[in-house]
């Protein structure tokens, strides 16, 4: 099941970094979330986008926005990555591709000719009453986090 714009988000859950585990139901009703995907721990795009979430996280908090991002790597990859970067927010481990596939975002991919399936940057905003109010599909990460920022203030 894929999840629709200005639609309610079904419950999902996932094993998240700092030892939790991640429930939507655990946010609605409390904070609006952001949920974004991105392709693998301690690439140069993956680590940008996450270093501008970081930035910007005392003012999507006061916002009242949760931020978690979503890849494929290992809980010890996640580790290694959030406290490198000194990320202030979870990063959800989906190995499985459970969560992925919930919010469609397992594409065909091409890299130096070679086909491949893999993850397609995109961000999701989900509001405190747990509906899909924005998603941004196949992101370019200048300017991203600011746009994702913008409509946070908007709710």
């Amino acid at each position: 099941m894929t999840i629709s714009l200005n639609n309610p988000v079904p419950d999902f859950s996932g094993s998240a970094t700092s030892e939790t585990t991640f429930r939507l139901s655990d946010y609605v009703g409390k904070k609006n979330i952001i949920i974004y995907f991105y392709p693998k721990d301690s690439t140069p795009g993956c680590t940008t986008e996450g270093q501008n979430f970081r930035d910007l996280y005392a003012e999507f908090q006061a916002l009242d926005t949760e931020i978690f991002g979503v890849s494929r790597d290992s809980m010890r990859k996640h580790e290694n990555f959030k406290a490198k970067q000194e990320f202030p927010f979870e990063l959800i481990s989906d190995e499985d591709e459970t969560i992925c596939k919930h919010f469609d975002v397992i594409k065909l991919k091409k890299l130096y000719g070679r086909e491949y399936m893999g993850i397609v940057r995109s961000t999701f905003l989900i509001n405190k009453q747990g509906v899909l109010t924005h998603e941004w599909r196949n992101v370019k990460v200048k300017g991203h986090v600011d746009e994702v920022l913008q409509a946070v203030k908007s709710l």
